[in-house]
């Protein structure tokens, strides 16, 4: 039985070990993955945490986990099917591939997966051409034309990453200008080799072993054409990983789980950390901070104030 497990060892999941272990709990960290680090894993340079500028993502996550390890946290390789209520606010069970455990108090930090543009050829291609991830695939594509899709800061950090080595890279986005920050703009700008698409969707990936090029359809003008691309570097959103909650938690209508700042969700003894709660900003700093929130809030209730 333990005080509080930990779903998730991203940068929540992980600042939520470490808080857990310097309150004496007896806590356990479940992750599917058997790195720890979570989203950042795939991030080139994180250059806005504090302390830590242009630091890579990969370093990054691994300073986390090893944080984590020194301060004592207990980690389980499996995959969370469920988490069942046995006693609302004393004790739940969480059903994992490895077996169930029994706890006090829940913490999800199970972060969010890539979006998809749900069009043809991009299931069929995954892995042959298509990749959700610059910096894991993109050497991959050394001296080719790629594509990135999508015009947030991750897609516009891709576009940057791809162009120190791919030939062209195009940058299509639906709208007529950016989301991203204005300094990530400006670094792109600065790269003579990223060219812009406006106002378009990618209708359709064709080739068959690998990608041979994408349907572009143009919004304004109607018109549609194809644009010789050898990968495909989907950067559209991210979709919250609370599945296997299968609807137990309050969540909004895009399937954020309601929580306010103390991490606490509509069933006493469940809490939320990271990027799966509803906040309107989602970085590094700020699943970090959720997780410290959430241990803080398990610690009060443990002490007979749930």
């Amino acid at each position: 039985m333990y005080d509080s497990i930990i779903i998730g060892a991203g940068p929540a999941g992980l600042a939520a070990a470490i808080y857990a272990s310097r309150a004496g709990l007896n806590a356990l960290v479940i992750e599917e993955s058997p790195v720890n680090g979570g989203q950042v894993l795939s991030t080139y340079e994180v250059d806005n945490y504090p302390g830590l500028p242009g630091i890579s993502g990969l370093d990054l996550g691994e300073k986390f986990s090893d944080h984590a390890i020194n301060a004592g946290a207990n980690k389980v390789e499996a995959t969370v099917k469920k988490v069942e209520t046995l006693e609302a606010g004393k004790r739940f069970k969480v059903v994992t591939s490895e077996g169930d455990f029994e706890t006090a108090t829940v913490v999800v930090a199970t972060g969010a997966t890539h979006a998809k543009l749900n069009v043809p050829g991009e299931e069929e291609l995954a892995g042959m051409g298509v990749s959700y991830c610059a910096t894991c695939d993109g050497a991959f594509f050394k001296g080719l034309d790629v594509c990135v899709v999508g015009g947030s800061d991750v897609a516009v950090e891709d576009a940057i990453y791809l162009s120190r080595t791919c030939q062209n890279v195009f940058l299509i986005h639906r709208r007529d200008s950016l989301r991203a920050a204005n300094s990530l703009v400006e670094a792109a700008s600065r790269c003579s080799n990223i060219h812009y698409i406006w106002n378009s969707e990618v209708k359709k990936i064709n080739g068959e072993d690998e990608v041979t090029d994408v349907e572009v359809f143009n919004k304004v003008t109607g018109e549609s054409s194809k644009l010789q691309v050898n990968g495909v570097f989907i950067a559209v959103g991210i979709v919250p990983a609370t599945s296997f909650l299968d609807g137990q938690l309050e969540m909004n209508d895009k399937g954020y789980v309601i929580a306010s700042e103390d991490c606490r969700t509509s069933i006493p003894g469940i809490y939320v950390a990271g990027d799966i709660r509803q906040k309107p900003m989602r970085q590094i700093i700020t699943a970090v901070a959720d997780g410290a929130n959430a241990i803080n809030s398990v610690s009060e209730d443990l002490r007979g104030n749930m």
